[in-house]
């Protein structure tokens, strides 16, 4: 079980650090954790999952609490049922965009509230490791089955269908995102690429974050005729889009598109995570929005959107929240409201973003390092003469410049993303803290 527990789920190699015994025991200590009675259950299309079902039902029922099963379901859709049926919690069986060796569990308590590291993961380790549970309830719970695509289908098409016909492509790489998106059915014209399930993801990786995962989806677009492209992850919590020449939009470039169309319907609290544009704080401004800094995470971006009541935030890593999906991710609801976007603006993808493309930004930059906390300790000396934050690692802004830097979680390694106001400044700003974080300690 070593190295399972991780800062936002529980994930590893199944039938090795993973096992189905192991299953049953975190049934078992969540519901301990929790005192839950009604907890709800969805799992993706690997093979094991329905195995790992099987023991984390085995393990939950035994300690009392009874089992919604919602079947094969995208993590979107697990978070809906768990608001819709009031259940005391809810646990999503995926390992999202890691390869099909690898399997998972992601655990809210009640209304879709993440259980992260700090905020229970650690105590079901501990309970795991101290074998909680013990003999069981006396009286052991029972399982019921809820078919919750119908439902999730009737809530997301409450946005309204676009103006006019949108043509779309969907690659779905063999995951959840063929769930997902049959809320769409009707909605949209949708060209599919990948869409028989299969967890070993014979095609490619389930991750829109990589570029080379975008290229059969950006080729299809290219034939001609289509509005857009998306790409799902594994469990369909996360989603990138091509313009309707193939072009990768930015993640945040589509946050900021949704938060201006959300905020037609009134003004309200927008979240954005610390590595997104200046763009995106100034359209949401532009709009009547009151935007909001968040750090890179959903269990952050999440408690911080239920604080203030935010109607919705975007994370650059294609995560799309919605307060009315309970304050969590809908990609179905994210792709509706950019083809309602591109339907009432009477104006293709590319153009739309083109405008709120103001800045350039260097990407991601992982660097591995031997000490990666006095990285930061020589990024906030190098840089005192700029406005400091320490939301989420170290953020310095200038006026033309500014730039991130934050820990990883898992590895020794540290990320750097930064934006200026030309290309050349871009790239000789990139070049000077590149070599800030990775010059050698003496």
């Amino acid at each position: 079980m070593a190295g399972i527990f991780k800062a936002y789920d529980i994930r590893g190699i199944y039938g090795k650090t993973l096992t189905d015994e192991t299953a049953r025991k975190i049934g078992q200590a969540f519901v301990v954790f929790l005192g839950c009675r009604k907890v709800v259950v969805g799992r993706d299309m690997r093979p094991h999952s329905e195995a790992l079902f099987r023991a984390l039902t085995e393990g939950l029922t035994s300690q009392g609490a009874s089992v919604v099963d919602l079947g094969l379901c995208s993590t979107p859709m697990s978070y809906f049922a768990n608001g819709l049926l009031n259940a005391d919690g809810s646990i999503m069986i995926t390992a999202s965009h890691n390869p099909g060796e690898w399997n998972g569990f992601k655990l809210c308590r009640e209304r879709a509230i993440p259980i992260s590291g700090d905020t229970g993961i650690q105590d079901i380790e501990r309970l795991v490791a101290e074998g909680a549970g013990g003999r069981g309830a006396a009286q052991p719970g029972g399982v019921e089955r809820f078919e919750v695509a119908p439902a999730y289908a009737e809530h997301v098409r409450k946005l309204g269908a676009p103006l006019r016909p949108v043509r779309i492509v969907a690659d779905f790489a063999n995951a959840m995102g063929i769930v997902e998106a049959q809320a769409l059915d009707g909605m949209l014209e949708m060209d599919r690429l990948f869409d028989t399930l299969d967890g070993s993801f014979p095609n490619h990786e389930a991750n829109p974050l990589k570029v080379e995962t975008l290229k059969a989806l950006q080729e299809k677009v290219r034939q001609g005729g289509y509005d857009f492209g998306v790409a799902f992850d594994g469990d369909a919590d996360r989603a990138g889009f091509v313009d309707e020449q193939g072009a990768v939009v930015p993640m945040d470039m589509i946050t900021a598109l949704i938060a201006r169309s959300v905020l037609r319907s009134g003004p309200g609290v927008i979240f954005y995570d610390l590595r997104s544009s200046w763009a995106v704080k100034e359209v949401i401004l532009e709009s009547g929005g009151t935007p909001m800094m968040s750090r890179v995470g959903h269990a952050f971006i999440k408690q911080q959107m239920r604080e203030r009541d935010a109607v919705f935030a975007g994370e650059l890593s294609g995560h799309y929240y919605f307060r009315d999906n309970y304050y969590t991710e809908s990609s179905a609801m994210a792709v509706l409201h950019v083809a309602r976007i591109v339907a009432e603006s009477g104006q293709p993808l590319s153009e739309l973003v083109r405008p709120i493309r103001r800045y350039w930004a260097s990407g991601e930059i992982n660097s591995e390092v031997a000490d990666p906390p006095a990285v930061l300790r020589r990024l906030r000396a190098r840089y005192s003469d700029g406005r400091v934050t320490e939301l989420d690692g170290v953020t310095v802004e200038y006026n033309d410049w500014w730039f991130n830097v934050r820990l990883s979680n898992t590895e020794p390694l540290v990320r750097l993303n930064l934006e200026a106001r030309s290309r050349s400044l871009m790239e000789a700003r990139r070049d000077e803290v590149l070599q800030c974080i990775r010059q050698e300690p003496g």
